[in-house]
């Protein structure tokens, strides 16, 4: 699938999450032109299948940036 209007950042923390569950065999993504390119990913699993993986880890992302918003609020 194409990430419209991601970059790198996101990308990066997205593939990770997903490279953190067991189900998932690969995970990357690759942007075909640095200026005009759109991120493509590609997900590889054993027993769940990508969506599942991307939604778990999607679910993941949000919860670590909650846990991060509200320590950076704490912090103030």
């Amino acid at each position: 699938f194409e990430l419209e209007g991601s970059d790198h950042t996101f990308c990066n923390a997205l593939k990770e999450e997903l490279r953190e569950q067991e189900s998932v065999t690969v995970a990357t993504y690759n942007v075909s032109h640095p200026l005009v390119g759109k991120p493509k990913f590609i997900i590889e699993t054993s027993g769940a299948t990508p969506k599942e993986a991307l939604e778990k880890a999607i679910s993941g992302l949000k919860s670590k940036n909650t846990a991060f918003l509200k320590a950076f609020e704490g912090m103030k």
